[in-house]
């Protein structure tokens, strides 16, 4: 009976010790931000919960205490609190207040990772596969190819970043049209079209993001940066019409193609102007470059600010804006930042430079999924040139600019509440 009883005690003290709690904090208290939202995934893969604390601390994490979990933390140099019951119980009972602008989402699925990208190795990194490979947060690739056959139905979340779905190569013609990576990049998108049944380039890039389109209708969701966003909307507003020059396809532009974009069928943006000239690097005055216009600060003045959200009423933007500041350093992109009064009254703006007309990260909803544009190539390389090599992320796992990558990246994983306002 002794035997028993003294077992039953040792139960309950496991049992008590198990139900504990760890707060992962995200304020400046938190060694490396990023390694962070790995952990947070890392448990989702193996059914732990994970409450998201938003506007707690920075959008700190809560999970229960279990040994594996302070192994990880501690393995990948991941600050965290160990808490009692009661604590936890009052940090909860905080946030759910009224009078906080706080809330608890429960995440409780590892959402399928997806990154849009060309087979070959182009002169370029990309900020969303240099981020989830620090965070060792697992993800798979996929290309023309894979995304006309359907193959976007098997994930959850999709990146596209440094890609021009209009077909005009990024319009990097002008300057680079004889190196030998364009070269390669021109063939290799024509050898493909072919393959697939496709006369032109621009047309099996257009067919591509009409699948996209689709796969954010029937509910995925799409987080693009660089020249994918307003490439994006172009193709699509483009559906039908040539808008390619004939130095980049041999052949001219559809007559009066200005006239004829349908700009009902684009995510974010609407009556914007194409520019059809091959020899300028812009495609349309969607993106605005104060380095191209002269009205450059310079990296030391270049920063953009986060709208703070209610964390109870929207908690969609809420979760996508979580961080440790509300500045965040603006950076270079072939998209630098979107032109606010291009951007469709639907779509919510989340951060921007103050007093002027840069947007650079905004959210919306199309059917029943949502995408994220993010303005700019890589947080922590204020001007990225191509050939350049990728940023060492050991030396920014502060980074906040990075951080909103990953917000979006766990975004999927939440238990969704209905937007209230």
């Amino acid at each position: 009976m002794k035997t028993i009883l003294i077992n039953l005690v040792l139960l309950a003290i496991g049992a008590s010790a198990f139900a504990q709690k760890i707060l992962v904090p995200m304020d400046k208290a938190q060694s490396d931000h990023l390694k962070a939202y790995g952990v947070a995934y890392w448990c989702l893969e193996r059914s732990l919960s994970v409450d998201w604390l938003l506007n707690y601390r920075g959008g700190s994490f809560m999970m229960d205490a279990i040994p594996a979990l302070k192994d990880e933390l501690t393995l990948r140099g991941v600050s965290f609190e160990e808490l009692s019951n009661s604590k936890a119980e009052q940090i909860l009972s905080l946030i759910r207040s009224e009078e906080s602008n706080m809330d608890a989402m429960r995440l409780d699925k590892a959402p399928k990772i997806v990154v849009y990208v060309p087979p070959s190795n182009l002169p370029w990194d990309d900020a969303v596969t240099l981020v989830l490979t620090y965070a060792e947060i697992p993800y798979d690739k996929l290309w023309d190819e894979e995304v006309l056959k359907g193959k976007l139905k098997d994930y959850d979340w999709l990146h596209v970043h440094h890609e021009d779905f209009t077909g005009q190569y990024g319009k990097f013609f002008a300057q680079f049209r004889n190196a030998p990576w364009y070269i390669k990049q021109v063939r290799d998108a024509e050898q493909l079209a072919k393959k697939l049944g496709y006369n032109k380039v621009s047309e099996q890039k257009k067919a591509v993001a009409r699948k996209i389109r689709d796969f954010v209708g029937e509910g995925g969701f799409m987080f693009a940066m660089c020249s994918a966003p307003d490439s994006y909307d172009i193709a699509l507003a483009a559906e039908g019409i040539d808008i390619v020059p004939k130095e980049l396809d041999g052949d001219g532009i559809t007559p009066d193609a200005q006239a004829q974009l349908d700009f009902s069928k684009t995510f974010a943006f609407e009556n914007f102007t194409l520019n059809f000239n091959p020899y300028e690097y812009s495609k349309s005055n969607i993106d605005i470059n104060p380095m191209m216009t002269g009205s450059s600060s310079g990296p030391e003045n270049d920063y953009f600010t986060l709208f703070e959200f209610s964390a109870k009423y929207d908690p969609v933007p809420s979760m996508l804006t979580q961080n440790h500041t509300s500045v965040i350093k603006g950076f270079y992109g072939q998209t630098t930042s979107f032109r606010k009064s291009l951007i469709k009254p639907s779509v919510v703006i989340m951060g921007e430079k103050k007093n002027s007309e840069e947007v650079r990260y905004l959210h919306g909803n199309y059917g029943r999924g949502q995408f994220c544009f993010y303005g700019g190539h890589d947080p922590e390389d204020y001007q990225h040139h191509v050939g350049d090599p990728p940023t060492d992320l050991k030396l920014h796992k502060n980074s906040p600019g990075y951080r909103l990558i990953l917000n979006n990246v766990l975004f999927p994983a939440a238990q969704k509440k209905k937007q209230k306002t």
